[in-house]
């Protein structure tokens, strides 16, 4: 998949997701200890990673499955609405 943002905002986007991925939600930590290193299914999946102007919280390449651990804040948020319809429309 191509990148389709600008230089700066992809450094910006690496960035952010470095820190979550070191200081993740109560929800991301359990569900990580579940996902990584192949654990489920034998299945690899990447964190926190960079997906055009999106930050994916799990993310399976392979079979282009990504999986978001929103919390209560999320419900409803037109932000969300329109990452998840994005990233529909590039394949996961």
């Amino acid at each position: 998949m191509r990148d389709r943002t600008d230089p700066g905002r992809r450094q910006f986007l690496r960035t952010r997701a470095k820190a979550m991925r070191s200081e993740p939600t109560d929800a991301e930590f359990e569900l990580w200890q579940i996902l990584r290193g192949k654990r489920l299914a034998g299945y690899k999946f990447k964190r926190q990673v960079p997906i055009d102007r999106y930050i994916a919280d799990f993310v399976n390449f392979e079979h282009r499955l990504i999986i978001e651990a929103d919390g209560s804040q999320h419900v409803e948020s037109e932000h969300d609405m329109r990452r998840d319809a994005y990233l529909r429309d590039q394949g996961f």
